[in-house]
């Protein structure tokens, strides 16, 4: 647990959960459009889900939990620092 997020490693050892503090549920299209700024491309749009292509891959999900597939930890930290504290709010 880091502050503000839950941060885990899956099971195949290239991804990360990221589970925001306090956030039940987000607005998709608005998240997905402040990730886009930070310069992430956007994939698949759909209710469901988000996907995007950038420093890693991310997928998005309408309860706010975010999948970062990299094995590189420090970019899945810095990320989801984004993704708590800037995309999320």
């Amino acid at each position: 647990m880091t502050e503000g997020f839950a941060m885990e490693l899956c099971g195949n050892k290239a991804s990360w959960q990221i589970v925001p503090d306090g956030i039940e549920s987000i607005d998709l299209e608005e998240v997905a459009m402040k990730i886009t700024e930070a310069g992430f491309e956007a994939e698949v749009q759909s209710r469901m889900v988000w996907t995007f292509t950038g420093s890693a891959d991310l997928t998005l999900y309408p309860s706010g939990k975010l999948l970062v597939k990299t094995a590189d930890k420090d970019v899945a930290e810095e990320i989801a620092h984004l993704h708590c504290s800037e995309w999320t709010r």
